[in-house]
Formats: C-alpha cells, structure tokens, sequence
C-alpha cells in the first residue's frame, strides 16, 4: 500500500474534528447563505437544514424559530452581561459600569464583522427582523435599568433617573453601533463606542473625586440645588472652566 493511500493518523482525525464547524455554526452559515441568495422571506427552515445536511430536530435543538439563527449570539451576550453587572461589589460608579456592560455588546458585534455587516444589511430589509432586533435591545436596556435602579435605590426619582441612563447608554451605543456597521466594518468600533459613551458619563456620571495634592488654583467648587440634574452640574463646571482660562 503507498503512502498516499494509508488511512489518517488518530492526531490527524483529531485535528480535523477540532477545526471542523459545529452543528450549530453549520446551521448559521447554511442560514446566511441562502439568505443572501434567496432572501429571508423565501428561504424555509427545511431549505437550511437541508443544505447543512442535519434534521429539523436538529435545528430546533439550537433555534427556537428561524429569526433566532440570525442573531445567534445575543442569548449569550445578555447573560455575559447581566453575570457582569451582578459581579461588582457595589463600590463601582453606576453609569461607568453600565456604559462598560455596554461595550460587552459591542465587543459580541466585533467578533464577526463580516457576519455583524451582513446581518444589518439583512435586517434593514425585512421588517420581521428589525422588530424582533428592536424586542432584543429592550432586553439589553431592561437589564442596564434594573441595575441602576438597584443602585439609586432610595434616591428621590431613583427609577426614574435609572430609566433615563439606561435609555441614553443603549441609544448612545446604537447610534455608534450603526455608524461603525455602515462603514462596513472599516471603522475602529471600540473608538466610535468610546466616543458616544463618554458623552453619557459627562451627562450623568459622577466625576472621580480630586486628585491627593492638587492645587488650590485647579479646584472648582460649584453651588447646585441638591435635586439639581447632573448635566446641569456638568454644564455649570464647563462653563466656569472655560471662564477661567478665557
């Protein structure tokens, strides 16, 4: 028998079953294939599962529907985050800490951006897909509230300051999210998130106390209403800021 006939090696099998696609990752690329070719609408489950050579039982196993294969990862990521939020030890400042869960998401998005661009470019043209995106954010924004509102806790309109966070943390991500999408992935995403998020935590976070041996020239101290909103206070040591260096 020549060598080019002899059956593979056990560490070759391995190796090739190691590299070989999941079950689950066959079914997502089977999806997005015919998807592309076809379109959403006019391709069926028994299409997909045909083409990835499994059973709908199979299917079923790891989707719950055919919208489900289109964002694959978001169960994922929405237990990544909420494990992450539910780890701090209290101490950590609230908007930061959301504005951080915020970036997980992103992250999830940047791992594939050739998948991620597909995917928007798919559901800006099926209206079932960009209302089951939307019922996803909601998600995302409802677990950013609710740790917020653990947090403000005993604050005067505590719930509804959290409320507002939340929907500013997940609107201001979005808006970079999209922009980072449109550009094909062509963009730094971290940079473009950084920069919507920083916007947030200028807003509503609460600035980190003065630094041990500042000068006394470098300290602002301004004069709020206890109940006084924190972009108010910001606006306040902006404009006092910008006076002094007029």
């Amino acid at each position: 028998m020549s060598s080019s006939s002899a059956a593979p090696r056990r560490g070759d099998k391995a190796e090739a079953a190691a590299t070989r696609p999941s079950m689950r990752e066959a079914l997502i690329a089977a999806a997005f294939e015919l998807f592309l070719e076809r379109g959403y609408e006019q391709t069926t489950i028994d299409d997909i599962v045909s083409l990835a050579g499994v059973g709908r039982r199979s299917f079923f196993r790891y989707f719950p529907s055919k919208e489900d294969v289109v964002f694959p990862d978001h169960e994922r990521c929405l237990a990544d985050m909420t494990a992450f939020l539910a780890s701090g030890t209290g101490d950590e400042e609230p908007v930061r800490r959301v504005c951080d869960a915020a970036r997980m998401v992103l992250r999830m998005y940047a791992e594939n951006p050739t998948f991620s661009v597909q995917r928007y470019r798919l559901t800006k043209q099926v209206p079932n897909l960009r209302a089951y995106e939307l019922s996803v954010v909601w998600r995302y924004e409802r677990g950013l509230a609710e740790y917020l509102r653990a947090r403000f806790r005993g604050r005067r309109d505590g719930t509804l300051q959290a409320d507002v966070i939340a929907a500013a943390v997940v609107a201001a991500h979005n808006n970079a999210l999209r922009s980072w999408l449109r550009s094909d992935g062509r963009l730094d995403a971290e940079v473009t998130v950084d920069h919507a998020l920083r916007s947030v935590q200028s807003a509503f976070g609460t600035p980190p106390p003065a630094l041990v041996g500042t000068r006394a020239d470098d300290v602002l101290v301004v004069v709020a209403r206890r109940d006084a909103p924190l972009w108010r206070v910001v606006r306040e040591i902006e404009a006092v800021r910008e006076s002094s260096t007029d």
